[in-house]
């Protein structure tokens, strides 16, 4: 027979307060485990828990109950144990199951499934918790709508933007569901009050004029500008193509007129005809013995990713550089060449079925969609009249 009693621990003399430990006894082994739970009284000697908050009193309940379910998994499997064996695995459940400490198991088994960039997402959202916490880590059970709603107001005021703030609440929603799907924690709806979606962004897409302002630019003794510049435009000429995407291209990919390649964010197969204008960028930059088509990375395949991402930051500060000497007021990135990309086309009257409204859709999905329904001739068309209209 196997009880769990909910006892209380004194604090400091003179203190009106006192901490919840639980007593377990099997079979003439008894084991404590004390909590972290602090509960002031009137008297310590006369503790009661209904004299705790509403949040200690459900966590004890769901310690509780998690208690009991061990006791009955080890009663179902019949197996020998004492007291101390429940204490011991309650401990690893509540060792297992903390914010920081599932959250890595989560991005360790992303890791090895080969989704690097999800991983280091899911490592941010964690790093920007870790320090609304105080450095301090908490288990998922004990994850309320009040600390959620006070984590959102502390992203809101570093000047985060809705989408941003979003974006790390859906990451932590993903993994406290990950746990409730483990039957690890009961399903308390924590992220209920607190915004999820994904508002409209603004526009990030430039005129015909600003291309050609950028186009133009005399950067000739700004080689480092220049190269920025290039690779933006090469971007531009490729569709919008991502800068990581255009960063591990390899002279594989290039098969006489046609570029192929996967994107790196959906796996997806494109294929891109290859024109004068990006071959003319490529010559500039050609590195004879790389493996690489640009000389973006310079390094061993282990480091490629940390590599890209330290020259990814550097020429994004260069691009702000070139907004400015152009007059441009829109923040220049190279999403920004993709949304340009898209909107030149539609404004020139290519059909919304090759490219949706300037990437005007709340997600990607449905442009992935249009793109991968055509057949690529009609897009490698749309774009040499795109690449035309920068150099008449």
């Amino acid at each position: 027979m196997s009880t769990v009693n909910i006892d209380f621990k004194p604090l400091e003399k003179g203190q009106n307060q006192v901490k919840i430990v639980y007593r377990i006894s099997h079979n003439r082994t008894r084991a404590l485990i004390q909590t972290d739970y602090i509960v002031k009284v009137t008297n310590p000697a006369t503790p009661d828990l209904n004299m705790s908050s509403k949040a200690i009193k459900r966590n004890v309940n769901n310690d509780v109950e998690r208690l009991y379910s061990i006791i009955r998994e080890y009663d179902s499997g019949g197996m020998i144990y004492s007291a101390k064996d429940i204490a011991v695995e309650f401990q690893q459940y509540m060792t297992d199951y903390t914010i920081v400490n599932f959250m890595t198991q989560q991005i360790n088994r992303l890791k090895l499934r080969g989704k690097q960039r999800t991983a280091e997402t899911y490592t941010a959202a964690l790093s920007s918790f870790r320090k609304y916490l105080g450095n301090n880590d908490i288990h998922l059970k004990n994850l309320t709508s009040d600390i959620i709603e006070d984590y959102e107001a502390y992203l809101n005021k570093r000047g985060l933007v809705p989408n941003s703030v979003s974006f790390y609440m859906r990451i932590l929603r993903a993994v406290y569901n990950r746990a409730v799907d483990e039957d690890a924690i009961e399903q308390a709806m924590p992220f209920r009050h607190v915004y999820t979606g994904i508002d409209q962004t603004v526009k990030r897409a430039l005129p015909l004029s600003s291309m050609r302002k950028i186009s133009d630019l005399d950067l000739s003794r700004q080689p480092d500008l220049a190269y920025a510049r290039d690779l933006f435009l090469l971007s531009f000429y490729l569709r919008g193509m991502s800068f990581i995407d255009m960063a591990f291209l390899r002279k594989s990919d290039l098969h006489g007129n046609n570029l192929s390649y996967r994107r790196h964010k959906t796996g997806k197969l494109l294929s891109v005809k290859w024109t004068k204008e990006m071959q003319s960028i490529v010559n500039r930059y050609s590195k004879g013995r790389s493996e690489y088509l640009l000389p973006i990375l310079q390094t061993d395949p282990d480091n490629s990713r940390i590599a890209y991402k330290n020259i990814s930051y550097n020429i994004n500060r260069k691009l702000k550089i070139i907004a400015r000497m152009a007059k441009i007021d829109i923040p220049l990135t190279f999403y920004c060449a993709r949304h340009t990309w898209a909107s030149i086309a539609h404004s020139e009257g290519i059909p919304i079925t090759i490219i949706s409204e300037g990437m005007g859709h709340r997600s990607e999905n449905t442009t992935r969609i249009y793109l991968a329904s055509l057949d690529s001739s009609t897009i490698d068309k749309a774009n040499r009249s795109i690449i035309k209209l920068l150099h008449r």
